[in-house]
């Protein structure tokens, strides 16, 4: 018990720091702070949901992973995190020259890791409000969960959008200049999904 809690705490804390160094003259306030919105929104859903015990404290520990990423694509604007200059400095390479990509791909993760790092917490809650038992279900729910809830996000950053200038609504959504920016983003959800749902499926195998 005292390792889950310490476990919520570490994660939590760390969530709170990384915000507070991410707030540090981020390049554009009012982006950043509807970014920022969403994030305490989201936190407030963990925790909720650890309390009443709909999710476990690993699953809230990946979302705080998410989260962690989330926040530091808010202080760059998604669009101009500095990640060639860290791997360069890290590794002595550059990852748009290596991969020969032509925009910042670091919102790209982030819809990745959103599919990736929030499946566990899709399935146990799936199995707590629907009382599924057969893992092959739960995986297909969370895999409906995963696909729904990034569409419900892309609909809502576009209503936000639509009520911004077309120059906050372009450092606000990330799209640099890709008309089918959403429909990737979208895609990746569900990639990171799919390669957690296998995870899932090949651990229950390998107990049984």
């Amino acid at each position: 018990m005292y390792s889950r809690f310490n476990a919520i705490t570490v994660s939590t804390i760390t969530i709170f720091i990384v915000m507070v160094l991410a707030s540090i003259e981020p390049l554009e306030w009012s982006s950043y702070l509807l970014h920022q919105l969403g994030t305490l929104l989201f936190l407030a859903l963990m925790l909720s949901a650890y309390h009443y015990r709909y999710i476990s404290s690993r699953s809230y520990v990946f979302a705080s992973l998410f989260l962690i990423i989330h926040v530091i694509g808010a202080r760059y604007l998604y669009s101009y995190v500095p990640y060639d200059d860290w791997t360069q400095q890290l590794v002595g390479v550059r990852l748009n020259e290596l991969f020969g990509w032509q925009r910042n791909m670091y919102d790209r993760l982030v819809h990745f890791s959103y599919g990736l790092l929030l499946f566990i917490a899709m399935v146990e809650s799936a199995k707590s409000i629907f009382t599924i038992q057969s893992t092959k279900l739960l995986v297909a729910v969370a895999l409906m969960m995963n696909m729904s809830s990034i569409l419900l996000y892309e609909l809502l950053e576009w209503g936000i959008a639509t009520t911004l200038s077309p120059e906050a609504a372009e450092a606000y959504n990330g799209q640099q200049g890709d008309v089918w920016d959403t429909h990737k983003d979208m895609a990746l959800a569900l990639l990171g999904g799919l390669i957690a749902a296998g995870i899932v499926l090949f651990q229950t195998r390998k107990i049984k």
